[in-house]
């Protein structure tokens, strides 16, 4: 991830962008996993939502469904759950919503954890950062694309913007 320059400095390489054909096979393998609405919808927080890794593992329920537990149109982040401690707005469009109502249907006891974190461990603990960024390791490993990271997807959605 870093890189030595001239005279000692060390400049960061940027995360790769995804093209559609890498971002449709990354889908595609989440489907052989356990978790399949799960991940995919970590994917997609990432490739359409443009959230970092810690931002995905901070989200509750709450952040994502409102009080009728429709999904919200927009995700404000407050500055704890975000880098450099500042808030975040998150505009959902069509596809992550449909990711949500997805994964909201194959996991309905969601609606009913509004005060817990969105995506948690069997033993129903939160996920964390670095739980985020060991399943993109993963899903990136069994879909043979090289040189990505956690942070490839929302460099993905900012270059597309």
């Amino acid at each position: 991830m870093f890189e030595l320059a001239k005279y000692g400095e060390v400049n960061m390489k940027q995360a790769k962008v995804l093209n559609e054909k890498e971002l449709s096979k990354l889908f595609k393998v989440c489907e052989i996993t356990n978790y399949v609405e799960r991940n995919k919808l970590i994917v997609a927080f990432s490739y359409y939502g443009g959230l970092r890794a810690m931002e995905i593992a901070n989200l509750n329920v709450s952040d994502i469904l409102s009080p009728t537990n429709k999904v919200n149109d927009i995700i404000v982040l407050s500055k704890e759950q975000t880098k450099g401690s500042k808030r975040n707005v998150v505009h959902v469009g069509k596809k992550l919503e449909r990711m949500i109502l997805r994964f909201i249907s194959k996991y309905p006891n969601t609606i009913h954890n509004k005060g817990k974190s969105l995506f948690r461990s069997q033993k129903g603990e939160g996920f964390t950062s670095q739980t985020i960024q060991n399943l993109f390791r993963n899903l990136y490993k069994l879909a043979n694309i090289q040189h990505a990271s956690s942070h490839s997807g929302r460099r993905t959605f900012i270059t597309n913007l």
